[in-house]
């Protein structure tokens, strides 16, 4: 992993809150929410940066595909956007975006875990949503590794 201080300073907040009983929860959950903002914003940052350090092609890959559930009039402006790029960058710009969707997915079920553990004061909701927001962290983690291990990819300058 990548060992961000705010990334692991809001895990093993997550770990500690694991055990926590409801009042624990409503008097920390301020804590929680600041610690969890941190590595996200951490991790945004640092994602956006490894994303300026690629090259044009694949940048052009990247931002050329659809989201996934997009409609086919999306669909036929991004194959005009990367039809001049390479298939192997084509192909690794749409595994990142697969990583990157994935990673947000992932963190979208910890929000909605933690927002319904709110709603219905449930400690055994807080403690999956505690659960789901390392994985999060994890997964988005895993794509930024991946993302940094495309920088250069189809350079033929080396």
């Amino acid at each position: 992993m990548l060992n961000l201080k705010e990334v692991e300073n809001a895990k093993a907040l997550m770990r500690e809150a694991f055990n926590w009983s409801v009042v624990k929860w409503l008097a920390e959950k301020k804590k929680v929410r600041k610690a969890a903002d941190i590595a996200n914003a951490t991790l945004d940052a640092l994602d956006k940066e490894v994303k300026a350090a690629w090259n044009n092609e694949l940048k052009a890959a990247y931002d050329g595909i659809s989201p996934s559930g997009s409609s086919p009039e999306n669909g036929r402006k991004s194959k005009e956007k990367v039809k001049d790029i390479s298939p192997e960058i084509q192909l690794l710009a749409k595994a990142l975006k697969q990583a990157d969707e994935e990673a947000y997915r992932v963190h979208m079920d910890a929000e909605d875990t933690f927002d319904l553990a709110e709603k219905k004061l449930s400690t055994a909701m807080a403690r999956e949503g505690t659960r789901k927001a390392i994985d999060s962290w994890e997964v988005r983690e895993k794509a930024i590794i991946k993302s940094q291990a495309a920088i250069g990819a189809g350079r033929t300058d080396f």
